[in-house]
């Protein structure tokens, strides 16, 4: 945006996207990142979990000991984290942050729970739920995984990949537009107006 000579840097959003089990988000993503790379940043998490074959430190996850973990949590270093069987997994802030601060859209993969915590530490996350149309054979599983489902802005579903992939990009680049968003932007607009204002 360029206004009286102004530019106004976009910041990006942090942008949860959880779904049932089998709804295909890792293929959403990789494809959305795929096709905006410039736009969009897939957010790292930190694990305590041994590299798989052909896993890079920093690329699919940041790979640390128990104990940089548990440093991290005692220093509040973690947006959210939990524990899955032995291993630990969380989200680190100041990846995130310098990511948005970037100009650039974090999305965050994580379950309702975890989302949930995003929210409360980043309040103007955009909270999108992926759904399958068919889900009879998953429903009891779907049950128990739509506990807290409500609090998401949107409900996106996945049954056209290439149409799933626009209409999650336009809620986004949407949401960069809501005002509440944009108040140093207006306040600059504001500004200029009444400084042009008192020139004429």
């Amino acid at each position: 945006y360029r206004i009286g000579g102004n530019k106004v840097n976009r910041k990006g959003i942090l942008i949860v996207v959880s779904g049932f089990s089998g709804s295909g988000k890792g293929t959403l993503m990789k494809e959305l990142l795929s096709r905006y790379p410039d736009t969009y940043a897939l957010s790292v998490s930190a694990t305590t979990r041994q590299p798989r074959d052909g896993e890079q430190d920093g690329r699919e996850y940041f790979f640390i000991s128990k104990d940089e973990f548990e440093k991290m949590i005692a220093k509040d270093e973690l947006i959210e984290y939990a524990r899955y069987v032995k291993n630990y997994y969380g989200t680190p802030k100041e990846y995130v942050r310098k990511q948005l601060d970037a100009g650039k859209d974090v999305i965050l993969e994580i379950e309702i729970q975890g989302a949930l915590k995003v929210k409360e530490e980043f309040p103007d996350t955009l909270l999108l739920f992926e759904t399958m149309d068919v889900i009879e054979s998953r429903m009891n599983r779907a049950c128990e995984e739509a506990e807290g489902m409500d609090y998401y802005d949107y409900l996106v579903v996945n049954d056209d990949l290439n149409m799933c992939v626009e209409e999650m990009h336009m809620i986004i680049q949407g949401e960069h537009r809501r005002s509440f968003r944009n108040e140093a932007f207006m306040k600059t607009i504001k500004e200029d107006l009444e400084r042009l204002k008192g020139e004429n």
